[in-house]
């Protein structure tokens, strides 16, 4: 299913906590390679991620016009770390609660932020005009543009810049695991949105690349 459908098919506000829905059918990205074990008859309603969810929608909002892409959030012990879906009814955002405790305990709210932004960066791609971004990025580099876009917004401090880029490198989309070639797509939607390219590497000289 293509994910505009899936996308235009759920009437909230950007990414809302929504009632749970259809039948997933496809995993648009996923940060985890585990995607048989999921199960979506366990997702649920969050019972946190509310400020991440609202720091997220607050970066990308500038660009919705006239609003943002939607698509529910829930939590699922099964899901592969951190999930797209296209469904049915609608698009969502699933992810595991001990996965967000793990990265929250290594890179607090600025690394769970840049892995929220790329995965929703896949959304905002799919409906907003992006003429900066190469035509020839595959999706994934395209949703890290969007994801370094959305941390330059957030203004996130040093010690959280570096943490955004240290969980980004960590936890990549298997389809697109070498850090270093990620690196000039996040750095390209960072400094197009207003980011300092000095602040951008400098955040990056305590990442190792893959």
């Amino acid at each position: 299913m293509k994910l505009t459908k899936a996308l235009l098919a759920v009437a909230a506000l950007a990414i809302t906590v929504l009632p749970l829905i259809a039948a997933a059918t496809d995993i648009v990205c996923a940060l985890g390679t585990e995607t048989a074990a999921y199960k979506e008859s366990q997702d649920e309603k969050p019972r946190d991620m509310t400020n991440i969810i609202r720091r997220v929608d607050d970066a990308f909002r500038p660009f919705c016009l006239p609003k943002c892409p939607q698509a529910a959030m829930l939590r699922n012990a099964t899901a592969p770390n951190l999930m797209m879906l296209s469904t049915v009814e609608g698009a969502k955002l699933v992810y595991s609660p001990q996965f967000f405790a793990a990265v929250y305990g290594k890179y607090g709210e600025g690394g769970l932020f840049a892995l929220m932004a790329h995965v929703y960066g896949h959304a905002i791609d799919e409906t907003t005009p992006s003429h900066w971004i190469p035509s020839n990025w595959n999706r994934e580099l395209r949703a890290d543009a969007w994801a370094g876009c959305a941390v330059a917004k957030t203004g996130l401090s040093a010690n959280d810049l570096a943490a955004a880029f240290g969980a980004m490198s960590a936890y990549p989309p298997p389809s697109q695991a070498v850090w270093s070639r990620r690196v000039p797509s996040v750095r390209l939607g960072f400094t197009h949105c207003g980011g300092e390219a000095v602040k951008f590497d400098a955040a990056l000289g305590g990442i190792k690349s893959k």
